[in-house]
């Protein structure tokens, strides 16, 4: 699984990084980013409830 944040969508509210620690971060420009292109596996359930969480659905999952 990867996990891609669309910048213009983010609001940098922390939702994702509270969730998901190990997979995304604020950086210096105020908004999440994904640490890892890929998903370490026992992360996935938490980057699909950060995805969930995200109240701009700024948060894009795709299957390798």
């Amino acid at each position: 699984m990867k996990a891609k944040v669309i910048d213009n969508l983010c609001i940098g509210c922390g939702a994702c990084t509270y969730i998901a620690d190990e997979e995304f971060e604020i950086q210096d420009d105020g908004l999440s980013h994904a640490i890892n292109e890929t998903v370490k596996k026992e992360n996935e359930s938490k980057v699909k409830e950060a995805q969930e969480s995200c109240p701009t659905s700024a948060i894009e999952l795709t299957e390798e």
